[in-house]
């Protein structure tokens, strides 16, 4: 995972040295030889995604300049850093406390998570709230909202909801219940390293999560990144925003392409594609 970068870029390996060093470990050993258990703990978890993607867009040069960014929980901290408003350093610190702080309270309060597939999402909306500790948690695309919270009254959301019609209910494979009210810990302990941190007023609208809008104030971004981890992911609605703001082409900058595949749910004729190095 991000070997390609290290090998064939000298500034792309002075960073994840540096990673190396900011972290405390040898990340870079088990990104690039590691085990898929390795890989699976949450302190590597997220610095991994965060380096692959915040370290490809560096490599694309001087002009991969954005019109506008989003990122996808994790991802909005990458955005961040791609659009001048975060640094490398600064990004890869918070995302380091981010992930332990969540494993704290992954290990404190158990959770579980389920995507809902083929249902509107008022239904999904209506049958969470009817329900204790249950709420939407990632609005991935029209046909796929994950729900989050306690594992009780996610098993019988789960039930409520395929009765409704959904077409399937599938259990996520994740030990806590991530964007919802049991993170509130998490987020107590990081809002002091968000609010101490310089967040730079970015090159371009920094579509976020918390409610798919664009901003470009930093008080404004810390905020929402705070709000970031026990509220709800709005990917649906941050697409359907950015192509009403004038979007007409989509680049993924990171590992994998599942982004991509979520645009074309919510619009098929909009072009997406992954940054590579070929780009750079």
């Amino acid at each position: 995972m991000g070997k390609d970068l290290y090998e064939q870029h000298e500034q792309a390996k002075a960073l994840f040295e540096s990673a190396n060093d900011i972290l405390g470990f040898r990340i870079t050993d088990l990104m690039f030889g590691g085990t898929e258990e390795d890989l699976k703990q949450t302190k590597v978890t997220q610095p991994a995604i965060f380096l692959h993607s915040v370290i490809l867009a560096k490599m694309l040069g001087d002009g991969f300049k954005p019109a506008m960014v989003a990122g996808h929980s994790l991802g909005e901290f990458s955005a961040l850093v791609a659009a001048g408003a975060l640094s490398f350093e600064n990004g890869l610190d918070l995302v380091a406390k981010r992930a332990n702080a969540m494993q704290k309270a992954t290990e404190s309060q158990p959770g579980a998570m389920a995507a809902i597939l083929a249902l509107s999402d008022v239904v999904v909306e209506e049958i969470c709230a009817e329900i204790d500790d249950v709420v939407p948690a990632n609005y991935n695309c029209p046909g796929q909202l994950v729900i989050s919270g306690s594992i009780a009254g996610v098993d019988a959301a789960c039930e409520k909801l395929l009765e409704a019609g959904a077409k399937r209910a599938l259990k996520l494979n994740v030990g806590g219940a991530f964007h919802s009210p049991l993170m509130e810990s998490a987020k107590q302990e990081l809002q002091a390293a968000i609010e101490g941190v310089d967040i730079h007023v970015p090159i371009c609208p920094v579509y976020q999560n918390v409610d798919a809008i664009p901003y470009q104030e930093p008080t404004v971004i810390k905020e929402n990144l705070i709000a970031q981890l026990t509220g709800a992911v709005r990917w649906t609605q941050t697409m359907e925003t950015m192509l009403r703001d004038g979007a007409t082409q989509f680049i993924e900058v990171g590992p994998g392409n599942v982004l991509q595949g979520l645009v074309k749910k919510v619009n098929r004729q909009i072009p997406a594609s992954s940054a590579n190095l070929q780009d750079a």
